[in-house]
């Protein structure tokens, strides 16, 4: 074997090591904030409609009491919950996980209302 040919064999080995991955330190991003919403429901409005609203204003959203709510982190859904009251002197609202999406799949979202 010429000394080329073991430079590059002992170059491709060395690669091989670097690309095989090793245990994954999932500490590193637990700090690392992220935002999360949850999606009580939504309505279709015209912007004429949007512009008569004032304070006390109803707006009908397309979810109905009981049904379940989307919990949506950095803008993809993740989980589906119900709303609880956690204290009534406090008037705190919080949220019961019923669905959570397995990693590396998502939650489906849910069927669209037509207004």
């Amino acid at each position: 074997m010429s000394k080329i040919e073991a430079d590059v064999e002992d170059t491709a080995s060395d690669a091989e090591e670097q690309a095989t991955p090793g245990p994954l330190d999932i500490d590193i991003v637990m700090d690392v904030p992220v935002t999360m919403q949850v999606v009580l429901g939504s309505a279709t409005m015209t912007v004429a409609s949007i512009l008569k609203l004032g304070r006390g204003a109803v707006v009908k959203l397309d979810t109905k009491v009981g049904d379940p709510v989307d919990v949506v982190v950095n803008g993809r859904l993740v989980a589906r919950g119900e709303i609880v009251i956690l204290d009534n002197e406090d008037q705190r609202f919080g949220l019961t996980l019923t669905e959570v999406a397995t990693p590396g799949a998502q939650l489906k979202p849910k069927k669209q209302r037509v207004a």
